[in-house]
C-alpha cells in the first residue's frame, strides 16, 4: 500500500475520511467483498510452461466454450477452464535462418541454419469458422490455422510473399483483428507488426482475407492487391535511411462500431534525420491510434493521431497495455455517455524516450471512443477545409498540403483519393484516474458488476492492483494490492475472465493462473 496515487482524494492508504462521500466502512466492506481469493481458503490455480525458457507469449478465452488457448515459445497450449491441460501443440524449435526468404520450407536457403524456437506473436479465435489463427517468428513469421477442439493444423499458408506477416523475433510488436464477413462467407484479418528494418517484404499495416475454406487459395492474400492501390501501407525506405531503427510497434487493436483501432508506439522522425553519433536512446516515441474503416479495402479511411494522459504536468505517453469495455453505468454517468458505449482502459509509463527500458512511474487512463471518433472527424474536417498539412512525415517524407474539397464528413467517413493517409499531432489527451511511481503498470483489464467499473491492473513485480474508476474525482482510487507472481516476474498484457466472470486468468512469463473471487454477487454495494 501506498506505492499508487489515489487521485484528488486527499486519503491515507486509499482509505477516505469520513467527511468524504464515502466513509471508512464503505472501503472495508468493498474490500472483504472483491478481495480475490489469495490467502482465503479458495483455490488459486496454475498452469506452468514446460521449460523455463519457452516463455508464455498470448492468453485468450474462448466466449462460449470458456476454454483457455495459451501461445508459447514453440508450443500451443489448450486448457480447461481450472487450467487443466486438455492439449499441447508442438510449434517449434525448428532449423531456421532470419536471413532465409523465402523460407526454407519453400526453397533451399544457403545461409547456416540452427535451431530456432517459435515465439508465439498472435494468437486468434475464428469464431465464424470455429478455428484457431496463431503465427509465430519462425519461417519468416508463417501462421496456423487450427481446429479448436485438438489444435489440428488445418492449414499453413507458406507458398506467396503474403503468407510471411514478419520475422520480428519479439512478442509484443503484433497485434491482429478478426472482422467477420456481413455475408458469413469468410472474414478479413486486419494486422499490424513491427518488420525489423525489412520493409520491402512485410507491410507494417494490412488487411488480409480469411476464406471460409481452409484450403483457398486466397487464404491471407491481401484485401486488395494492385499496381496502384493496395490493403496495406509499407514503411518507405526513405524513412530507414533518416531513422535507421524506424519502426511500429503494435501494442492492441479492436473492432467498435464500423471501424478497426490499432495502439502503436513509434518513434518520432525529425525531418533531418537523426544527427550523427546519436543512439537508440536519443529517440523520442510516440503513442498513436489508428484508425480504419471495416471495409475500406484501399486504406483511404486511414487516420493516426497521438494519445495519452498528463497529469499535473506530467506526460504519460508509452503505452504498456489498453483493453476495450463497455463504460457501466455510474462511469457513463461521469462522462455523459452511454452505458453501453465503448471505453478504452489504457496504461501508459512517463516520458518519450524509455520505450525499450520504461520507467516504473505509469498511469491508468480512460479514453471514451465517442471522443477519440469525434478527435478524428475534426481532423478530418480541417484538412478537407485546406488547413495545414497531412502531418504523416514517416510515410510521405514531406509536409504535404491538405487539399480544400467541399466534402460532407460526417461519423461515417471512409475517406476519398484525396487528404489520406492523414496524421496528426495534437494529442488526444486521457482522463487520469490512478497513478504509480515504483510499480510500473503492465496490463490492464476491467470489470463491471451492477454498474460499478473497477479496473484490475498487473505490475512489473506480480501484483495486482484494484482500482475503482467511476464516479467523481473523490471515489477513486486503489483500494488493494495483492501479490500475484510469487516469482516476482511481470503480469503480461493478455488478461482475461472466466466465462461465468467469477474469476480472472492472469499470465506471466512461466505461468498462467487462476484468481476466483469468492463472493462476485457482493462486490458493490449501492
Amino acid at each position: 500500500m501506498g506505492m499508487g496515487t489515489c487521485l484528488d482524494i486527499g486519503c491515507t492508504y486509499c482509505r477516505c475520511t469520513k467527511e468524504q462521500s464515502w466513509p471508512l466502512t464503505w472501503w472495508l466492506l468493498v474490500m472483504m467483498s472483491i478481495s480475490l481469493a489469495m490467502g482465503q481458503g479458495h483455490s488459486v490455480n496454475n498452469f506452468q510452461s514446460e521449460r523455463r525458457e519457452w516463455t508464455l507469449n498470448h492468453l485468450t478465452v474462448h466466449k462460449t466454450t470458456g476454454v483457455l488457448y495459451v501461445g508459447a515459445v514453440n508450443r500451443i497450449y489448450k486448457l480447461s477452464a481450472n487450467l487443466t491441460l486438455l492439449v499441447s501443440h508442438d510449434t517449434g524449435p525448428e532449423y531456421d535462418n532470419n536471413a532465409c526468404y523465402p523460407p526454407l520450407i519453400v526453397q533451399p536457403c544457403s545461409e547456416p541454419l540452427a535451431s530456432t524456437d517459435n515465439i508465439n506473436k498472435l494468437l486468434l479465435i475464428d469464431y465464424s469458422h470455429n478455428r484457431l489463427l496463431a503465427c509465430g517468428s519462425l519461417y519468416q513469421g508463417v501462421c496456423k490455422l487450427m481446429r479448436q477442439d485438438d489444435l489440428f493444423i488445418l492449414v499453413e499458408p507458406t507458398h506467396k510473399k503474403e503468407h510471411y506477416l514478419s520475422s520480428v523475433n519479439q512478442t509484443g510488436t503484433m497485434y491482429g483483428v478478426i472482422v467477420p464477413s456481413s455475408q458469413g462467407q469468410g472474414g478479413t484479418l486486419f494486422i499490424g507488426t513491427a518488420v525489423g528494418g525489412k520493409q520491402d517484404y512485410f507491410p507494417t499495416i494490412s488487411s488480409r482475407k480469411l476464406p471460409r475454406d481452409p484450403e483457398s487459395s486466397a487464404m491471407l492474400d491481401y484485401e486488395l492487391h494492385t499496381d496502384f492501390v493496395s490493403s496495406l501501407i509499407k514503411i518507405p525506405s526513405d524513412t530507414l535511411a533518416l531513422v535507421p531503427r524506424f519502426d511500429i510497434y503494435y501494442i492492441y487493436g479492436f473492432a467498435s462500431g464500423n471501424f478497426v483501432y490499432f495502439l502503436t508506439v513509434q518513434p518520432e522522425t525529425p525531418e533531418n534525420g537523426m544527427p550523427a553519433g546519436s543512439s537508440p536512446g536519443d529517440l523520442f516515441y510516440t503513442t498513436r491510434i489508428i484508425r480504419l474503416c471495416k471495409g475500406d479495402t484501399k486504406f483511404h479511411s486511414y487516420v493516426s493521431l497521438p494519445v495519452g494522459c498528463v497529469h499535473k504536468g506530467e506526460e504519460y505517453r508509452l503505452l504498456q497495455a489498453a483493453h476495450l469495455s463497455k463504460a457501466g453505468k455510474v462511469l457513463a454517468r461521469s462522462l455523459n455517455i452511454s452505458a453501453q458505449d465503448d471505453i478504452l482502459f489504457a496504461v501508459f509509463t512517463k516520458g518519450q524516450k524509455q520505450y525499450h527500458k520504461p520507467l516504473d512511474n505509469s498511469a491508468l487512463c480512460i479514453f471514451t471512443i465517442r471522443d477519440i471518433n469525434t478527435r478524428i472527424k475534426e481532423r478530418l474536417q480541417s484538412c478537407y477545409q485546406g488547413e495545414g498539412n497531412l502531418e504523416l512525415h514517416w510515410l510521405l517524407g514531406k509536409d504535404v498540403q491538405c487539399t480544400k474539397a467541399p466534402v460532407p464528413i460526417d461519423d461515417h467517413f471512409c475517406g476519398l483519393d484525396i487528404n489520406q493517409p492523414l496524421g496528426g499531432s495534437q494529442l488526444v489527451a486521457g482522463l487520469t484516474v490512478y497513478t504509480e511511481t515504483r510499480d510500473r503498470l503492465t496490463s490492464v483489464i476491467s470489470y463491471v458488476y451492477n454498474g460499478y467499473s473497477v479496473a484490475f491492473i498487473g505490475t512489473r513485480s506480480g501484483r495486482l492492483k484494484k482500482v475503482r474508476v467511476d464516479g467523481s474525482p473523490e471515489g477513486r482510487g486503489q483500494y488493494e494490492t495483492l501479490t500475484v507472481m510469487t516469482e516476482g516476474g511481470p503480469i503480461l498484457r493478455d488478461m482475461a475472465f472466466s466465462l461465468d466472470r467469477n474469476s480472472l486468468y492472469i499470465m506471466s512469463d512461466n505461468q498462467v493462473r487462476n484468481l476466483p473471487f469468492p463472493t462476485v454477487t457482493e462486490m458493490f454495494i449501492s
